[in-house]
């Protein structure tokens, strides 16, 4: 029973989290720096997530030839900037990373 109170009461206070910037700040019109600036976060989150897998490996910076993960994340970029498209990105990218680890191991 308290696994259910507690599932339900993080359900709500999630629920409420979330429309209070609806319900609050709907009519709240930023300034343009902060605008300007918020621009910046998704890309930063995205880069500070993506970066530590792609280049590090056993506590340390790894850029060599045999890091696959940097390779596929390379082939990822490639196919991402000259097609534009989500799930090519993803899937050149994890391809890559299965070719690799099959070839090798």
């Amino acid at each position: 029973m308290q696994v259910w109170l507690t599932i339900i009461c993080a359900g709500i206070l999630t629920f409420l989290t979330r429309l209070s910037f609806f319900a609050i700040l709907h009519r709240w019109q930023p300034p343009d720096v902060l605008r300007r600036g918020l621009r910046f976060v998704p890309p930063a989150v995205l880069s500070a997530i993506i970066f530590p897998e792609l280049f590090l490996h056993n506590g340390g910076l790894d850029v060599s030839l045999s890091n696959f993960r940097m390779i596929a994340g390379l082939a990822a970029v490639v196919v991402g900037w000259r097609t534009r498209n989500i799930f090519l990105t993803i899937a050149a990218g994890m391809g890559v990373l299965y070719l690799l680890q099959w070839l090798i191991h």
